[in-house]
């Protein structure tokens, strides 16, 4: 990341730049999981023909011009080397295999990539767990965009099964949210819950500090920290439980509150 290189194109940005430091390595992680066993026959030709034109930063490492600022660097992408295929010991336990994936989800999530080539893997679990069939895994550096740019960019390769030239939808709840958009009461609480969370913000910034959480542990060093997966499936008696205890009437509060 360190050399020096001669033609280079977009400056990277402030904060692409730090989240991959010295200080923090910071990555996007995408979990699809397949409801029949993964056919991997056409991965290759879909990265090189939809996946890699969707956004040059796919096809780009981070370079040092010779005025000492980071830039993108477009580079020649072999596909082969960002699709990991691992493989578990043979055996007839789901519950096996169940920790085999932990533990290789685990391994990556504390990796970081190598910085000659493209900030991105793609992780193809052709073993069963409890809730899929097989499992893709994408991991992106946080550099390459946020999640809600690189998620749009994954869905933008899929297809409709009834009609792939139809670009993909999702159900909306339009109707839900104009009912809702003449309700006084809805409006004010929205108002109101921004309000607080943005003055909570200021002065938790400012004045006071986080308390400490098992999402914030208050670990003040620059040594990476090794963390391991987790989940946790909620029916929707849960949340209709905790959007009745959080006292919130939208989901989106719910989101931004239990998220």
């Amino acid at each position: 990341m360190d050399q020096f290189y001669d033609e280079v194109q977009e400056p990277v940005s402030p904060h692409g730049h730090y989240f991959n430091s010295s200080v923090i390595c910071s990555y996007v992680f995408g979990f699809l999981e397949m409801a029949v066993p993964i056919d991997d026959s056409q991965t290759i030709p879909l990265l090189e023909d939809v996946f890699l034109p969707i956004n040059p930063r796919f096809s780009s490492i981070m370079v040092r011009d010779q005025a000492g600022k980071m830039r993108w660097k477009r580079v020649q992408v072999n596909p082969e080397e960002h699709v990991k295929v691992p493989r578990f010991p043979e055996c007839n336990s789901a519950e096996l295999y169940e920790q085999y994936f932990d533990d290789y989800v685990t391994r990556i999530l504390n990796e970081r990539t190598p910085q000659n080539k493209p900030l991105w893997e793609i992780h193809l679990i052709k073993y069963p767990t409890s809730s899929a069939a097989g499992t893709i895994i994408f991991k992106f550096h946080h550099s390459l965009g946020d999640g809600y740019s690189l998620m749009g960019a994954l869905l933008s390769c899929l297809q409709r099964t009834d009609d792939p030239s139809l670009p993909l939808t999702f159900p909306s709840n339009s109707q839900h949210a104009k009912k809702n958009m003449f309700k006084l009461h809805s409006v004010i609480s929205s108002l109101f819950s921004s309000m607080l969370d943005f003055g909570s913000s200021i002065i938790k910034t400012r004045m006071i500090e986080d308390d400490k959480t098992p999402i914030r542990s208050g670990y003040e060093g620059t040594k990476p920290k090794y963390f391991t997966l987790s989940n946790i499936s909620l029916s929707l008696d849960h949340i209709k439980a905790i959007k009745s205890n959080l006292g919130v009437v939208r989901l989106e509060h719910l989101q931004s509150k239990f998220f």
